[in-house]
C-alpha cells in the first residue's frame, strides 16, 4: 500500500512513542528487521527523521505492511487488547483515506479496504476558529497548585512566551508552550501519583507495568489529564497539534517537512497553553 504524508507521520509517532517509547538504537533494531541495516553510532539524526526517512524507503512496499503488523502486534500489548483496539482505531481514522483499514482477528492483523468516508462535519467538531476566539482572563500558574520551586520557573517561562509572541518569534513560542505545557501536567501528575497511575491512558513498559513518570511522554500525559477530566476535549485536540509542532526543534524534522511557523501558528500554541492553564484551575482532582 502507498500512503500519504500525512498518515505516514501518524504511523512515525505509532513507532516513535505511542505504542511504546523507542530511543534511536530500539528504532534501528525495529527497521533492520524490516530489511534495513542500520547502526546506531555517535551523530545519529533524530528519532522522528530516521523514522520518517525509513517509513519513506518502505512506502508503497511489502515491509510497509509488515511495519504496521508490527506495530500493532498483540503479542505487545498482552493485558491491554483494549489498549491496542483504540491505537488502532485512531489510525483509521488516518488509514482511509488510503483506502484501507486494519483490523484485528484474534492474535492476526490484517488489512482491509476501507468503508466511503463521511466527510458531513459533525456538530460537534471542534473549530480552530472558535478556539481561538475564547479569552481566558485571570488565569495563573499559581492557583494550579504546583510545588513552589517549579510553579517559579513555569511562571517565568509563561511571560518568556509571551514577549516572544509580542516579539514575533513564533519558533520560540512553540518550542516554550510545549516545553511548559508538558511541566505543568508533570506537576499535576506528581502531584496525584495515584490517580494517573490507574489510568487506562496510562503509558505501559512491555510488562505490562505503567512507566515511571518521567518516562511519559507529552501525549501520555495529554491523554490521562484528558481522560481524567482535567482537560476537556478541545484542549486535548489542540494540545497534541501543539505537541506535534514541537517536534520541529529538531532541524532536519523541520527541513524535510518544510514547516514553516509563523504568527497563527504560534497564536495557537499560546492558546492551547491558557486554555490548559485555565481547565487545570477549574478541574482540580479531589485530595487523594
Amino acid at each position: 500500500m502507498i500512503l500519504q504524508k500525512t498518515t505516514l507521520e501518524k504511523l512515525r509517532d505509532l513507532i516513535n512513542e505511542e505504542t511504546q517509547y523507542r530511543r534511536g538504537c530500539e528504532l534501528v533494531f525495529f527497521f533492520n528487521e524490516l530489511g534495513f541495516k542500520d547502526t546506531y553510532v555517535q551523530g545519529f539524526p533524530s528519532r522522528w527523521v530516521y523514522t520518517d526517512s525509513r517509513l519513506e524507503k518502505i512506502n508503497g512496499t511489502p515491509e510497509l505492511d509488515k511495519c504496521i503488523k508490527k506495530v500493532f502486534a498483540p503479542v505487545n500489548f498482552i493485558g491491554r487488547f483494549s489498549e491496542l483496539d483504540k491505537l488502532m482505531k485512531d489510525f483509521n481514522q488516518y488509514l482511509a483515506f488510503d483506502d484501507w483499514k486494519v483490523i484485528r482477528k484474534g492474535k492476526e492483523i490484517t488489512f482491509t479496504k476501507a468503508a466511503e468516508i463521511d466527510f458531513e462535519e459533525s456538530k460537534s467538531e471542534i473549530k480552530e476558529d472558535n478556539f481561538l476566539k475564547r479569552e481566558f482572563e485571570n488565569i495563573s500558574i499559581d492557583k494550579i497548585g504546583l510545588d513552589g520551586v517549579i510553579t517559579d520557573i513555569l511562571k517565568h517561562r509563561f511571560e518568556e512566551i509571551q514577549k516572544c509572541f509580542n516579539a514575533n518569534s513564533p519558533l520560540s513560542v512553540i518550542f516554550l508552550s510545549g516545553s511548559t505545557l508538558e511541566g505543568i501536567l508533570l506537576g499535576v501528575a506528581l502531584n496525584n501519583p495515584k490517580i494517573f497511575n490507574q489510568s487506562k491512558s496510562a503509558p505501559k513498559d512491555k510488562d505490562g507495568k505503567v512507566k515511571q513518570f518521567y518516562l511519559w511522554t507529552l501525549s501520555n500525559l495529554i491523554n490521562v489529564a484528558s481522560e481524567l477530566g482535567l482537560l476537556r476535549e478541545d484542549v486535548k485536540k489542540f494540545s497534541h497539534v501543539l505537541r506535534d509542532f514541537r517536534n520541529y526543534i529538531h532541524p532536519y524534522e523541520q527541513m524535510s517537512s518544510r514547516f514553516h511557523p509563523d504568527e497563527h501558528t504560534a497564536k495557537i500554541c499560546l492558546q492551547v497553553l491558557k486554555a490548559a492553564i485555565y481547565q487545570l484551575i477549574n478541574n482540580k482532582i479531589a485530595s487523594e
